[in-house]
């Protein structure tokens, strides 16, 4: 298999609202492989199709420690948050299609969330500290939302401008 492309802001794609899987087959199945292949060489932990330029509701996660833990791949098609802990707290983020960008952003240390997995069945899953941090930042990417929305309007402008300048070259 080989890696994907990643896009980068400004790619208009990144604002899409994804639209949800119709159904599980062995293209869904690739395409997840792929896409933790993609995640894991460069490296991140988290990766939603709409950053490989496929906006489907499909989202592919790891938290596992590289060094020490197995790697623990989570393959969530069309997940859906159906409940968030009410204790926020800060985590400094960072974003593969936003490379070099770190913002500070407080989630809900903990949710539920509902998703169907690589096999079609459907799945409820509580997740609490990275994970869950993870599974809102890749849910907001399927929603067209970027950590830079959680910045002022200067700072995010700044970075904006500053990825549109990249992309001209």
């Amino acid at each position: 298999m080989s890696k994907l492309a990643i896009i980068t802001l400004p790619d208009p794609l990144l604002r899409a609202k994804s639209a949800p899987v119709e159904r599980v087959d062995d293209e869904i199945r690739r395409l997840a492989d792929v896409m933790l292949e993609t995640m894991y060489e460069a490296p991140g932990i988290g990766l939603a199709a709409v950053q490989v330029a496929v906006p489907r509701r499909l989202l592919v996660l790891d938290v596992s420690e590289k060094e020490n833990d197995e790697p623990n791949p989570i393959v969530m098609i069309n997940p859906e948050i159906i409940k968030l802990g009410d204790m926020l707290v800060p985590y400094e983020e960072g974003c593969l299609s936003l490379p070099d960008v770190r913002v500070e952003i407080e989630r809900p240390s903990t949710l539920t969330v509902r998703f169907v997995d690589r096999d079609g069945r459907e799945q409820l899953l509580d997740a609490g500290g990275l994970l869950a941090t993870a599974i809102q930042h890749e849910i907001d990417h399927l929603d067209g939302r970027l950590i830079i929305d959680f910045m002022s309007r200067l700072k995010r402008d700044m970075v904006i401008r500053r990825f549109k300048k990249i992309a001209r070259g």
